[in-house]
């Protein structure tokens, strides 16, 4: 995908819940496309510092349940490396992150191959 970061939407997903749940605020707005020191930076770096403002507010994980939405790639043979990363970013436990992907049935701007789209839930505790 193309975005002004490495444009990971999964991560993007999972930041923004992260962020969300300890209202505090949003992606775009604490790392926006306008400031230049963002461009191609890793979401995964992202990640860190949106745990790290989750944390400082006294929050934690409980767990993430996250969908990605695409026709191709396939992903479901990276989902448990994908899981790991994101585990090991975050600080918490592999068991504590469902990764599931999903097509649109070649329905809408994901059926016809025109993007991408991912979803998160998250659990805080405090």
């Amino acid at each position: 995908m193309e975005g002004h970061s490495d444009a990971d939407v999964l991560c993007h997903a999972i930041g923004d819940a992260l962020l969300g749940g300890s209202s505090s605020g949003d992606i775009g707005h604490l790392f926006p496309d306008t400031d230049k020191k963002y461009k191609d930076i890793s979401s995964l770096i992202l990640l860190k510092k949106i745990n790290g403002i989750i944390k400082s507010k006294g929050y934690y994980i409980e767990n993430i349940d996250s969908t990605i939405l695409l026709e191709q790639p396939k992903v479901e043979k990276y989902i448990d490396d994908m899981r790991v990363k994101l585990a090991q970013t975050l600080e918490i436990e592999f068991d504590r992150i469902s990764v599931k992907a999903t097509t649109s049935e070649k329905m809408g701007f994901v059926g016809k191959k025109e993007g991408v789209a991912a979803y998160a839930v998250i659990l805080l505790g405090r």
